[in-house]
Order: structure tokens, then sequence, then C-alpha cells
């Protein structure tokens, strides 16, 4: 379900329209990767920046795709909007309601409809959703256990899942060594995520087939079953791979921080052999001068020995993995960091183009529970904040716009200085703070954060 919106309440009128849309290609629209963009547009913000924005909204030039969700994330987005987004900025959202019951309704249309929104407007900000099993089919009554959303979206944009921790200073780690943010790469296509598993129920013989244009066939036996097991084929592509490279070297360079690839080419020589050799092949053809202009590196790592790394590091790098490897420890990094309530996620495309930003944790089911029994909560709401500010800071460097930028800034300025500064923070990162002393009053509810930082943006535009 899509609609169009512009914040019009300084003059009390709304408008709403339905619109279709087509996918665009954008690769021809921007000669550099967006990392490199950002790197190279970064000054000219800085010199651009004014402190005049503060007499009236800050007019967004061109539509932001919003992607609503599910359960306590979707309470806590409603929040944001009416609290950090609509007093301060005059936006056209382009509205699409993932929940999984509208998701239902729609047959799912309605996710690659989000998808194609934002390959259209170049950006997407999306609140958590909920990926259905068993027990959701049953919960909501569902036609059929839909895939994931962000599955769904990922290999229509294709591109890569950065992802990378918001730093509170005065919230502990648990790993106390990392004193700087990993920033963690994920190859957001194929592998596990678009494989086809199979139920073996029989003894018999399990072959991979390669059937080329010209109708050739080419065999590999794979296992001879004996009774019953289970059975795996997945795929990746060159153009795919080499997309995550470039990615993952810009981004790299945009942070003036070492990268490492992690695979398994002992095991895997020829699948993850491929991944290996395409990045020392872009490295060494396309970065490599650039990385030592910068007094960074390029390397490769066995995927167990780049975790033992990892953990014993102090951070400071950039961390290329595949699907399944960043999947799991993008959330190892969360909880090292302090919480997957302090991290930040991007889809970024490979032309650059194109970015969608996210929240890196769930729907927060638990806390809905209580919420809906009309109980308070007190649910971290920063990650969500800083979906919006990565979104619009995208759309701020695409459109050129210095005072949208300086916006995300200060937004995500105010959000850590209410934890640093002011002590205003929610329960979650309170017990990391205080441990077992916490007590009722060094934490606010879920609301109570969210309006404090809206506060204190009001009152730093008016200081302007």
């Amino acid at each position: 379900m899509l609609s169009s919106r512009r914040d019009t309440r300084s003059t009390g009128h709304t408008e709403a329209a339905r619109l279709s849309f087509r996918p665009v290609c954008v690769t021809h629209l921007f000669a550099k990767p967006r990392m490199a963009y950002v790197a190279a547009h970064h000054k000219a913000f800085s010199t651009q920046l004014t402190r005049g924005y503060a007499t009236g909204k800050i007019q967004v030039r061109n539509p932001v795709v919003e992607i609503d969700g599910d359960e306590m994330t979707r309470v806590i987005w409603k929040s944001i909007k009416e609290n950090l987004i609509f007093p301060f900025l005059n936006i056209d959202l382009k509205y699409y309601d993932l929940s999984i019951q509208s998701r239902d309704a729609t047959n799912d249309q309605v996710t690659v409809d989000a998808a194609n929104a934002i390959l259209r407007f170049n950006v997407g900000i999306k609140c958590a959703t909920i990926t259905p099993d068993e027990a959701r089919v049953k919960e909501f009554s569902l036609k059929q256990m839909w895939k994931s959303p962000n599955g769904t979206i990922r290999n229509i944009l294709g591109g890569t899942v950065f992802r990378e921790p918001i730093m509170i200073k005065s919230i502990p780690h648990s790993v106390p060594g990392w004193s700087k943010p990993i920033v963690i790469g994920r190859h957001a296509y194929g592998d596990q995520y678009r494989a086809t598993d199979i139920v073996i129920d029989q003894p018999g013989q399990f072959e991979l087939v390669f059937t080329s244009e010209g109708d050739k066939e080419r065999r590999w036996p794979v296992h001879n079953f004996k009774g019953p097991g289970v059975a795996l084929g997945m795929f990746n592509t060159d153009e795919s791979i080499q997309g995550f490279a470039r990615a993952c070297f810009n981004m790299a360079l945009s942070k003036s921080a070492p990268l490492y690839l992690s695979t398994k080419n002992t095991i895997l020589k020829r699948y993850d052999g491929r991944f290996k050799d395409i990045f020392q092949e872009i490295y060494e053809k396309d970065f490599k001068n650039k990385f030592q202009a910068e007094k960074i590196w390029y390397e490769h790592r066995l995927i167990d020995d780049m975790v033992a790394f990892a953990l014993k590091s102090n951070g400071g790098f950039v961390w290329a993995t595949k699907n399944y490897d960043g999947d799991v420890q993008s959330d190892v990094l969360a909880q090292g960091f302090g919480s997957l309530g302090l991290m930040t996620s991007v889809l970024v495309t490979p032309d650059g183009k194109t970015m969608e930003s996210e929240a890196a944790h769930g729907t927060v089911t638990r806390h809905y529970r209580e919420h809906q029994k009309g109980r308070n909560t007190s649910t971290n709401s920063i990650a969500s904040i800083f979906a919006w500010t990565r979104g619009l800071q995208h759309r701020a460097l695409l459109d050129n716009h210095p005072q949208l930028h300086e916006f995300t800034v200060d937004l995500e300025r105010l959000c850590i200085d209410a934890v640093e500064r002011d002590g205003v923070m929610t329960k979650d990162l309170a017990l990391l703070l205080h441990g077992a002393h916490m007590k009722p009053s060094d934490y606010v509810d879920t609301d109570g954060f969210i309006t404090h930082v809206g506060r204190s943006m009001s009152n730093l535009r008016k200081d302007r």
C-alpha cells in the first residue's frame, strides 16, 4: 500500500495520492560509487554548512521512500516522525506499509513495489519488519510463510549491507578492547539466501547439473545417499561479487581504514576462491595505489582466523563478509559494542546511487506485548532514529543540500549527547551502564527519550 505524503501541517493541509512506480536504471547517473562520492564531497559540505536553518522547516527537495514495519518498532517509528522529522522538515514521503498484515493482503507485492520505488527515488528508510515462521503464520492466519522482506528488497536492489556501531563513550562494551568502530560489509546477494534446499526421503544419487545455453550438460556428483537426508544448491555471480568488492574498497577509503575479506577458501576452493580472486584483481587494478596513499591496506583472511583477530583487536577496520557470515558476525559485533540497539545498517547498490537504511535490530516483540496490554515500555529508539538520519544524509548528498545534511548530523549528535551528557537513556542502556545497581530513576520510557531529543533539537534551532 503506497501513499504520497508531504508534511504540510503548518498550513493545516495534507496531500495524499496513489501512485504507481516502475524501476529506473540509474547506473549511468553516477560515475563514482557512493563511498567515493561521499569522500569527494564531504569537505564541500563542511564549507557550505550554514547555521541559518532555524527560522523554518527545511525543505527536502526530492522524495524519500518510507517503509513502515511491525510491532514495537512501528510504534517507535510513528513517534520519531511526529517528534523528530515532521516538526523540522517539509518532506515528501512515498509511504509503503510492510506490516505483516499488509504483505499478506497484497501477496507480498507491496514489498516488491517498495523496492522498485527505492530504485526510482534512490533513498529508502525502513522500519523493522517481521519475517514469519510457523508460529507467526498461525498467529496472523497468513496465507503462506512469506519470505524475509529484507531479503526481497536486497535481491531487487543488489548491493552491500554495511553495519556500523553507534559509539557512545559512557556505554561499556562487551568486548572492552574495541575502542574504534568496526564496519562490517555483508554481501547481500545469493549463497544460502537464494539457495534451493531439499529433503531427501530415499536412497539415491545427488548431483549438480549445469546446462549451457547450447544445451550442453555437465554433471558433478555430490553424494550417494544411503537413506534420508538433506541437500542444498546455491550460487553467486561474478558481477555481484565485483560490485561487492568495489563497495567495500570504497567504504575503506571513505573511513581511511584497512579492509579485510574473510572466506573459507581452503574448503570451498572454487566457490570462496572466486571471492578471493575477484577482490585481489580489483584491488591490484583499481585500489592499490589509493590504499597506499591513505596508508591503509587490504588483506584476505580465513573466516575463523578473522573472527579471532577481530576479538583481540581494538577495532578500526572494515570487514567484508559473505552473506551468511555477515548475517551472523554483524550481530556479534553489535553485542560486542554494546547492543543491537546501537547499530546502523545501510544497503548500498553497486552504482552507489541508491541506498536503503534501517535499524539493525528486530521488531522488539516482547516490548510490544507489554504495549498491547497498555503497559509502559522503555524501548531503545536510537538505531531507528539513525535509520532516518543515514537515509536523509544520502538524500542530502544526492541533492547537494548542506542544510539537510547538517540537520542529520545534529540529530545524531543529540541522540548521543542525551546518553553521554544528559544521562537520558532507555532501560537496556541503563542496565549496561549500572548493572545490578540500576534503579527506575536511571532510565526513561520509550517516548521519554524521543521527546527529550526533540526538545533538544528545538532548543538548538532556537539558539542559532
